[in-house]
């Protein structure tokens, strides 16, 4: 890629980050806006405990705009409610005051003044200033803008102002000794139009992100022919990910219901095998991005950790096509599954900037609905306190599941459903190759269903058929 395109795919790619952002964050502020507001539309805060031995409570300055320049909307920005609750049945007086006088009531009164609030009381810290008592009450005081006092829960609503503002909290009678439960909300009609915003900010640069991401990714036309003449090697059928399956003439009964045990051992290894084809894959990503070589030692070790997997998912419960043990071993082997990836000459080095996280959001919505464990279950309770047992799972494991009865009860597995489980199960390594970044062509959106690959030669048999009369290199075309 020439350092001009490949500079465009990076901002497109930064481009793109932004924009995901700004989606998310759009959504998350109507989410919040439809869910998490009181019925007369607040956000409110916990309650914590606020005390002090002195003789009020105060808020650090908040300041709104208060400066020349400073900028503040000239509508209105929001209400705040300010919830006080005494704790000793006294009467408690909370209000809202310009800096200055409240700073001019309190001189020489001893309070505290709060710097933070934590989720209780062991994380707020005050700031002491000694001093005596007041020489007055606070509601002689003419300077609030929101007060409220009385002996029981008091609540304060004020419209944001322009200026230097400070919350007081005290004892009507001025007396020493105030604790509170106090919490704060804010209500504002400004959070739709900003989610709206940021939904609308982020689509357009979603848009302007697939337009630069298209343009540094676009081939010359003789380039992308080579590449389509070399898209599929021999023996790879229609796409250079092999994935395929010979199911067994005959398979056991019964056997299925345990190879949930019999595959732990794999499953111990797979994880450790799968956390290095994480880091590994990292690693590759680099060397593409640099050298547009994908490292031999790496994607073979790759592939082979998917084709370990294959064997395994084809043994227990991702096909249940055979009961022979798959073996431990990267490399290929005499099994009934097989899986390869034609290893690539060269590949894009913007493609792999955005094809994992972004390219292959499609294939992960479409997979995700059939790609999955056997089974599982939760047990609820009912209104009634009954149990009420619940099954599900991946499309792919709740087919496995009917092919398990099916040769429970017949002894059969039927061949169209192996054709189908097989199917889903090549368009899951597909992906799982496009996105470790093995190749750049993009998967197909088709179900190419049967044991081989459309287009290749199907795999050897080892007996006799095992199931009904859909041909194994059938093809269910989604587009």
């Amino acid at each position: 890629m020439k350092p001009g395109k490949l500079a465009l795919a990076v901002f497109g790619a930064l481009v793109a980050l932004i924009a995901a952002g700004l989606i998310l964050g759009g959504g998350g502020l109507l989410w919040g806006y439809g869910t998490q507001r009181t019925d007369d539309g607040f956000f409110t805060s916990p309650s914590t405990e606020l005390t002090t031995d002195l003789y009020a409570l105060t808020s650090t300055e908040i300041d709104l705009g208060s400066r020349p320049g400073d900028w503040f909307p000239s509508g209105p920005l929001a209400t705040v409610r300010l919830t006080i609750e005494p704790e000793s049945g006294e009467s408690i007086f909370a209000g809202i005051g310009p800096d200055a006088d409240v700073d001019a009531f309190l001189d020489g009164s001893g309070y505290a003044r709060v710097t933070r609030i934590g989720p209780d009381s062991g994380y707020t810290t005050y700031h002491s200033v000694a001093g005596g008592a007041p020489l007055a009450s606070p509601a002689d005081q003419t300077f609030w803008v929101a007060w409220s006092e009385g002996t029981d829960t008091q609540t304060l609503n004020w419209d944001l102002e322009r200026g230097e503002w400070t919350v007081v909290v005290m004892n009507s009678d001025a007396s020493a000794g105030v604790t509170v439960e106090a919490s704060a909300g804010a209500r504002t009609e400004l959070l739709v139009p900003i989610a709206i915003g940021f939904l609308f900010g982020g689509l357009l640069l979603a848009a302007l992100a697939a337009l630069m991401l298209v343009v540094a990714l676009r081939r010359p036309a003789d380039e992308a022919s080579l590449a389509g003449a070399t898209r599929a090697p021999a023996g790879f059928g229609s796409y250079p990910v092999r994935v395929e399956g010979t199911l067994d003439p005959v398979l056991s009964r019964w056997m299925w219901l345990a190879k949930w045990l019999l595959v732990i051992p794999h499953l111990v290894v797979l994880a450790f095998l799968w956390a290095a084809f994480a880091l590994l894959t990292m690693v590759a990503g680099f060397s593409i991005l640099f050298t547009g070589r994908y490292p031999r030692s790496i994607f073979d070790f790759n592939v082979g950790v998917m084709r370990w997997s294959w064997r395994v998912g084809y043994y227990a419960y991702s096909a249940l096509g055979t009961d022979q043990y798959p073996p431990f071993s990267l490399a290929d082997a005499d099994y009934p599954a097989k899986l390869d990836v034609a290893y690539p000459r060269q590949l894009s080095r913007g493609l792999v900037l955005v094809k994992w996280w972004l390219l292959a959001i499609p294939h992960y919505l479409i997979i995700g609905l059939f790609a999955g464990g056997f089974v599982w279950w939760t047990t609820e309770f009912n209104d009634a306190g009954g149990a009420i047992l619940q099954i599900g799972g991946g499309l792919i494991g709740m087919l496995v599941l009917i092919a398990g009865f099916a040769l429970a009860f017949t002894g059969r597995y039927p061949q169209g459903l192996f054709d189908i489980v097989v199917g889903l199960n090549r368009w899951v390594y597909r992906v799982v190759a496009y996105a470790a970044l093995m190749r750049d062509e993009y998967p197909p959106f088709r179900l190419d269903t049967g044991g081989s690959e459309p287009g290749s030669a199907p795999p050897p048999t080892v007996g006799p058929s095992a199931g009904g009369d859909i041909p194994a290199d059938s093809d269910l075309s989604l587009v």
